[in-house]
């Protein structure tokens, strides 16, 4: 492993990264499968006891595949709804894609190695790859797509073998190596070090989605935009599209701290829930949803005279129902999740008689990745990581986006030795500004890495 280091830190070029030998095993965030009851009964399913950080085998590359040698990777939920095995355990999703034969077979494993970011250096590739090389620097989207399916083609998060990378299949990005399919890879922003280009695809490409694509709510200049909040992975992207849009971005926080990293993200406007009286045990009354949702319609006039066009929605059961009638007539509510419950109430007058609508997104495809990686290489968009973990770490790592006590994205080194390596263009990093690069530094909770 040592060599691995070396070569990829000193930029070796991909011939000779070639020559060098592959490890037989390698370091992994994982769980395992023997651990799936471990919470059953239990409260506070603290996944710093369910993460593990050892030796996995290395796995066979299928001819659509690379390996990529990992030197950072960053925390999202899945990766704590997958060490809490809850909704379902993962283990579960494995098996079911291992049915399809062949390759798939190797991803039903007694382990499964989580981790659905990742940015490094390409070490192997597959006797069917054409547009890829070794030595090539990538980050790595999470939608793992079939492009055999008839779906994929027109869009390739509507194929029904599409999957989360890392979650709903094994060999994720929590890991020193990875194996993903060619189309999960995405040039390396130039300028970032590989912490910060680690941080963004998952979250960066799913608000794209969201907001910009076609496939979305489709932001036009001057649009009102209510985020969910707005520190938070999904939200603190959601924010800089809208302003980078024309749009107003209106967010909601929870905390005078995170009031001013939505400011510094280019919310015009940032309202405290406890404003409009949403606490975290707010019930599922519906006439209190209309009075919460009713107090928080008259903050965002009196802010910007007008409701909103657009409710960016992730937090699910707890605002829901609030989405839906605090966004104007003939507006839209997007949603990717639901980290509060999956359950949704909510006054269905407000939605057909106001000619409203919801939209389903999930991730971004493979254009869309593309896309708003573009908006990053070119520095219209910038990170947001807020601290930075060792992969030795990975339990405390998560157990902050868990408790939900994070800001942004929690970075994690893995084959990087330390931080700031990886940029290749110095030069657009001077002119864009360190501070500018980081906007969210500094807001963490000052327990990792820095």
């Amino acid at each position: 492993m040592t060599s691995f280091v070396e070569a990829l830190s000193g930029g070796m070029p991909g011939a000779e990264l070639e020559r060098l030998e592959l490890p037989t095993e390698y370091t992994a965030a994982h769980i395992r499968v023997e651990d799936e009851d471990m919470f059953a009964g239990v409260a506070d399913k603290d996944v710093r006891k369910s993460l593990r950080v050892g030796s996995v085998p290395m796995p066979e590359l299928a001819p659509d595949e690379v390996l990529v040698a990992v030197m950072a990777s960053a925390v999202n939920y899945n990766t704590v709804w997958s060490a809490m095995f809850e909704p379902l355990s993962t283990f579960k999703f494995l098996k079911q894609f291992a049915k399809q034969g062949g390759w798939a077979t190797r991803h039903d494993q007694p382990y499964q190695v989580v981790g659905s970011d990742g940015a490094g250096v390409i070490v192997r590739t597959g006797a069917g790859v054409r547009h890829w090389r070794v030595g090539d620097r990538v980050v790595l989207s999470p939608a793992y797509v079939d492009d055999q399916e008839a779906a994929t083609q027109a869009d390739g998060m509507l194929g029904a073998e599409q999957r989360a990378w890392g979650f709903e299949t094994n060999f994720g990005g929590l890991a020193h190596f990875t194996v993903v399919r060619t189309n999960q890879l995405v040039p390396k922003p130039a300028h970032l070090t590989w912490e910060e280009a680690a941080c963004n695809t998952l979250c960066g490409g799913t608000a794209y989605r969201m907001l910009v694509s076609d496939k979305g709510a489709r932001i036009k200049q001057g649009d009102v935009v209510l985020i969910w909040g707005a520190t938070g992975g999904l939200g603190a992207y959601a924010a800089q599209l809208v302003k980078n849009g024309g749009g107003i971005p209106v967010g909601i926080v929870g905390s005078e701290s995170k009031a001013e990293a939505a400011r510094r993200l280019g919310c015009d406007v940032v309202i405290n829930r406890t404003e409009f009286g949403l606490h975290d045990d707010v019930s599922g009354d519906p006439r209190q949803v209309i009075e919460i949702g009713k107090r928080l319609g008259a903050i965002i006039r009196k802010e910007v005279g007008e409701d909103p066009h657009i409710v960016f929605e992730h937090v699910g059961q707890a605002t829901f129902g609030i989405s839906v009638f605090v966004v104007r007539r003939g507006g839209t509510v997007v949603t990717c999740g639901s980290s509060t419950g999956y359950h949704h109430q909510f006054d269905n007058r407000y939605l057909w008689m106001k000619l409203k609508r919801v939209i389903g997104s999930h991730v971004a495809n493979q254009q869309e990745q593309y896309e708003f990686n573009r908006l990053v290489g070119m520095g219209k968009v910038m990170p947001t990581m807020s601290e930075l973990y060792p992969l030795a770490d990975i339990g405390e790592a998560a157990r902050l986006v868990q408790t939900n006590r994070h800001i942004g994205k929690v970075g994690v080194l893995c084959l990087a030795p330390e931080a700031g390596l990886g940029v290749t263009d110095p030069e657009l990093r001077a002119r864009i500004g360190e501070e500018a690069l980081n906007p969210l530094r500094g807001f963490g909770s000052g327990d990792g890495a820095r």
